[in-house]
C-alpha cells in the first residue's frame, strides 16, 4: 500500500473513534488592537492541497473579499481573503493558499501561515453559538481537558461562502418548484446541523416540501432529543417509528459528530428501522465510504432541495 493510501486509511479509521484532524492556521493580528494572532482551524478532509501563494489575477467587479482567481493545475479557482472576512491584520502577508472542496464547490482561502495538524476527539470541540462571533461554529480545545488549553476557532465556511457568493449558495431558489413529500402520519424529520446558515437552508427546503421537522444544533442534542421522543412514545404505547420518520444529520458537529450519532442510532435496538441520511458538505468517495461503514442509509451532498427530497423519498420507500 502506498503512503498516500495508508494516510487516507488511517484518517478514515479516526472516525471510528469519534476523532478527526484539524488543520491549524493564522490570519494575522486579531481585531481590537490586542496584537494577538489567534489560531483558526479547518477539517483536513475539506482541504485538497496547501500551496505557497501563486499569482492571483484580479477580477473586475469581484466581491470585496475575493482577491481574484488563481490557476491551480489548470483549474480557475476563486481566492478568498479569509483574513479580511475575519477582520484580522496579516502583518506577515497572505502567503499560503488553502484549496478546499466543500459543498460541491472548489475555492481557495488565503491565510497568513499554516501551523500544524492536530488530532482531536469531537468531545473536545464545543459549540460557539451564542458566544459572539457569528462566523465561528465551534471552539476546539487543542490540549484536551487541560485547564489552560490552547483554543482554535472553527469558522463557519458555509456562512462565509453564502456571504461571499450569495447566488451560488442558496437554499430554495425564488420561483423554484419543489416536489411535496408525504411522511407517515404523525411523524417528523429529526435534523441536526451546527451551522446556522445550513439549518436555515434545510428548514427552507423541508418547509417547501411540506415536511414537519425538529431541528437541532449538534449530534448530542439530536441524540438526547431522539431518546426523549422514544421515552414519550413508549409511554403512549407507540414506537419511535410512530414519531420519527428519519434522522437527517450533518457530519461535522461539536461534542458529537454525525458519524457517532449514526452509530448510536444503528446500534440501539430502540431505534431499529429508523433510517439515517447524512447530509454533508464533506464530499468525495472517502466520506461516502465512511458513511457506509457506520450504517447510514444514504449520503447526499449539500445543498439542493429537490435532490434532498428525492433521497428522503427513496429511503422512506425502503423502510419496512
Amino acid at each position: 500500500m502506498s503512503k498516500e493510501l495508508r494516510d487516507i486509511d488511517e484518517r478514515t479509521n479516526l472516525t471510528g473513534n469519534s476523532m478527526f484532524e484539524l488543520l491549524l492556521f493564522r490570519l494575522g493580528e486579531a481585531p481590537g488592537g490586542s496584537g494577538r494572532r489567534e489560531l483558526f482551524g479547518i477539517n483536513v478532509f475539506k482541504v485538497r492541497e496547501i500551496l505557497v501563494m501563486p499569482e492571483v489575477t484580479v477580477m473586475v467587479n469581484a466581491p470585496p473579499s475575493v482577491m481574484g482567481i488563481a490557476n491551480v493545475r489548470g483549474q480557475m479557482i476563486p481566492v478568498i481573503n479569509l483574513a479580511a472576512i475575519a477582520g484580522c491584520n496579516p502583518t506577515k502577508g497572505l502567503g499560503i493558499l488553502l484549496v478546499t472542496e466543500f459543498a460541491r464547490t472548489t475555492q481557495a482561502f488565503a491565510v497568513e501561515e499554516v501551523n500544524e495538524i492536530v488530532r482531536l476527539g469531537w468531545k473536545h470541540v464545543l459549540s460557539a453559538e451564542g458566544n459572539g462571533g457569528g462566523l465561528v461554529t465551534s471552539i476546539a480545545r487543542l490540549d484536551g481537558d487541560a485547564e489552560n488549553t490552547r483554543l482554535a476557532q472553527v469558522l463557519d465556511v458555509e456562512q462565509i461562502l453564502r456571504d461571499v457568493f450569495p447566488q451560488q449558495h442558496q437554499g430554495v431558489q425564488d420561483g423554484e418548484v419543489v416536489t411535496k413529500l408525504k411522511l407517515p402520519p404523525g411523524t417528523v424529520v429529526l435534523a441536526a446541523d451546527d451551522s446556522a446558515v445550513a439549518r436555515m437552508m434545510i428548514e427552507e427546503g423541508l418547509k417547501a416540501m411540506d415536511v414537519p421537522y425538529i431541528m437541532t444544533k449538534t449530534g448530542k442534542e439530536a441524540w438526547d432529543r431522539l431518546q426523549a421522543i422514544a421515552t414519550d412514545a413508549a409511554a403512549e404505547g407507540k414506537t419511535i417509528k410512530d414519531k420519527v420518520a428519519l434522522v437527517l444529520t450533518d457530519l461535522e458537529m461539536p461534542v458529537m459528530d454525525g458519524f457517532t450519532l449514526t452509530r448510536n442510532i444503528k446500534q440501539d435496538q430502540r431505534f431499529k428501522g429508523v433510517p439515517v441520511i447524512i447530509h454533508s458538505s464533506l464530499t468525495g468517495t472517502a466520506n461516502e465510504g465512511h458513511v457506509k461503514s457506520v450504517g447510514a442509509d444514504a449520503y447526499i451532498a449539500k445543498f439542493v432541495a429537490e435532490e434532498l427530497g428525492a433521497t428522503i423519498r427513496e429511503v422512506l420507500s425502503q423502510v419496512k
